[in-house]
């Protein structure tokens, strides 16, 4: 079997590596760069890409890669941080950046082989994002390209099947980046494209079945893509084994808690044990206003109710949840020194003495690889096109203290936000569309009266997998439509701004 394993060194990028090697449809892996290389000789990977990193291969605490992969016979790509320690590795020389690029670059390609074959342009914009570079390539290495400030920007040992790249392969703002990882995946490591999430849904089927043997699994579902699509799979792999629950916690969209026990029911033949806890939750977030603090206090909730719940049903070993690398990357020091960004309650409030074993078939994916797992396994389109909503609900969309009078106001907005977006047809043309209570008042004129009331920020983001957003230019119309119904039709809303930040520097919930 094709098998790619990406060693991670630490960047915010790897797992979009992951994410262009199975865009091309070869299987690969994400394992921390520390990791022993008895264990990457296990994998048996047929090529092998260490990724970037924010470290110097000088620092003291620099990610160690096992010196052993570079005797395995197999090739190789190191990307920025990777490329750095393999030419260190190897007799090249490193060296800290007087001039150091960040963010768009030219790259002049000196020689159009290896990973550039069949290169038609001698200039292509890159993204560049480094201190350090590589002053001298190792010996037998070629310098494939430089940068406008004559870089070294790419190197190759066509022999040894090793190749390096200063900048990112990767990431959209290299424009031919996915031309480079195939022609490394299919001229120079041999591959073939024969991986598909037809296979991925036949592999963890299996996986799920051996995992849980003849026990019961606790499945926490929201009615989002993510934990849907998740219990239509564990459903498909085990049936009625599976005990999916759905809690109302109180920071629900408005019906939602009817909505999703009517999906399941309907539309995919699941039995949804449902339970209102709107009360505890909402009694356990009185007076908080701080975000990590509402979703740390959301998640141990989540936990309580789901242990309660495990103890009235038999048989209960596993709990299963529809977890997304996105939520980890962004949350935890995720197998490679990344950088923490926020925490999720899937994977950042669970206890560690949790009595339940986690089970997580997409921790790894991506959305729009999720909805194509629904549309293999025949989720409605309704179900797997909804935009997401983040796990901690309208809680982190009240940016203060949680009332139930807040809760409402933005519920009611937020319904008329989606209504307007399927009435206009730009419902699924944008990634996610949502409001955001802000701590603000403003005054306004309402007939002949002044008011001092509520703002509300829209939000409306494009995005292929949650990593990086762009603002919506949306046209005027909608716009004012829906900030007129809005200013309206909700009583205690008087103004209606609209945020045009990108994701970086902001991410796409305010929260």
């Amino acid at each position: 079997m094709n098998k790619v394993l990406i060693l991670d060194c630490g960047s915010q990028y790897t797992q979009l590596i992951a994410r262009r090697v199975r865009e091309l449809k070869v299987f690969c892996e994400v394992l921390s760069c520390q990791t022993p290389f008895a264990n990457i000789r296990k994998f048996a990977p047929k090529a092998l890409i260490l990724s970037g990193g924010p470290s110097s291969v000088y620092d003291k605490d620099a990610p160690k890669i096992s010196k052993e992969i570079l005797k395995m016979g197999v090739p190789i790509l190191g990307i920025c941080y990777g490329m750095q320690w393999m030419s260190q590795q190897l007799g090249g020389k490193v060296e800290r950046g007087e001039t150091r690029e960040y963010g768009p670059a030219r790259v002049r390609v000196t020689e159009p082989s290896g990973v550039f074959s069949d290169w038609p342009e001698a200039e292509s914009a890159v993204w560049m994002s480094h201190g350090d570079h590589v002053a001298s390539a190792p010996n037998n290495f070629q310098v494939l390209a430089r940068s406008d400030n004559g870089l070294l920007a790419a190197m190759g040992d066509p022999v040894r099947k090793f190749y390096g790249l200063q900048f990112h392969p990767e990431v959209v703002h290299t424009p031919r980046g996915i031309e480079i990882l195939k022609n490394f995946l299919f001229r120079v490591a041999g591959l073939q494209g024969d991986w598909t999430m037809q296979s991925f849904v036949e592999t963890k089927i299996k996986e799920i079945q051996k995992c849980v043997g003849k026990g019961q699994v606790l499945a926490a579902v929201s009615g989002g893509v993510d934990s849907t699509v998740m219990a239509a799979l564990i459903h498909r792999a085990v049936g009625d084994q599976l005990q999916p629950i759905f809690i109302d916690n109180g920071l629900l969209r408005k019906g939602e808690f009817q909505k999703v026990q009517d999906a399941f029911k309907k539309h995919m033949g699941i039995h949804l044990i449902a339970i209102d806890a709107s009360k505890r939750f909402l009694q356990a977030l009185r007076g908080v206003s701080d975000p990590e603090k509402k979703r740390k206090i959301i998640g141990h909730e989540f936990i309580k109710v789901f242990d309660g719940e495990a103890k009235k049903l038999k048989g209960i070993r596993f709990l299963a949840q529809g977890t997304l690398y996105p939520d980890v990357i962004e949350s935890v020091s995720f197998r490679g020194p990344s950088v923490t960004i926020k925490s999720h309650h899937n994977v950042g409030g669970l206890p560690k003495k949790m009595k339940l074993k986690l089970v997580e078939p997409f921790r790894e994916l991506f959305k729009d690889e999720v909805r194509e797992i629904g549309r293999i396994l025949q989720v409605p389109d309704e179900l797997i096109g909804r935009h997401p909503f983040p796990g901690p609900g309208l809680a982190i969309r009240v940016l203060d203290k949680i009332t139930e009078a807040s809760l409402s106001l933005l519920r009611e907005a937020d319904e008329v936000i989606l209504n307007e977006f399927k009435k206009s047809g730009w419902y699924h043309k944008v990634w996610q569309a949502f409001g955001v209570l802000l701590p603000v008042k403003s005054v306004g004129v309402m007939g002949d009266g002044r008011t001092y009331e509520n703002v509300l920020a829209l939000r409306v983001v494009e995005s292929l997998d949650g990593m990086t957003a762009d603002w919506v230019k949306l046209p005027h119309e909608l716009l004012e439509k829906i900030s007129s119904r809005i200013i309206n039709q909700v009583r205690g809303i008087n103004r209606v701004v609209y945020d045009i930040s990108s994701k970086p520097p902001a991410t796409i919930e305010w929260e």
